[in-house]
Parts: C-alpha cells; sequence; structure tokens
C-alpha cells in the first residue's frame, strides 16, 4: 500500500469501524464507515487523495495514540 501520508488502513465490518494510521505515527478510528467506503479506499491508486475527498471531515472520528 505504498502512499506517503497514509502507512495503513484497517477495517471492522461488523463495527463499520476504520481505522487509519498515518506515516506520523497518528492513528485514528473512523466509525459509520460503509463497507464500499473502505473497498474504494483500499482499491484507490492515491489513498492521501481519496481519504481527503471521501473520509477526511465525512465521519465522526477519534484519535487512538
Amino acid at each position: 500500500m505504498p502512499s506517503s501520508v497514509i502507512r495503513s488502513i484497517r477495517y471492522n465490518e461488523a463495527k463499520q469501524l476504520l481505522t487509519v494510521e498515518f506515516v506520523s505515527g497518528a492513528v485514528y478510528h473512523y466509525q459509520q464507515v460503509p463497507p464500499s467506503i473502505y473497498k474504494a479506499f483500499k482499491d484507490s491508486e492515491s489513498k492521501g487523495i481519496y481519504f481527503n475527498d471521501h473520509v477526511k471531515d465525512k465521519f465522526h472520528f477519534e484519535r487512538v495514540n
């Protein structure tokens, strides 16, 4: 998953919880994320652009570290 900003993404479909770890070390949980958003995010060519356009400021989130 090459990205200059995002280190990894994980998804818990049962909880609709998207976890995004940034290269800075910051980890965030995004809540009530539909599976279709996760799949498109995972499959996107640019994780940073997809994140900014479809996740950031679109879902309730909390920093977990």
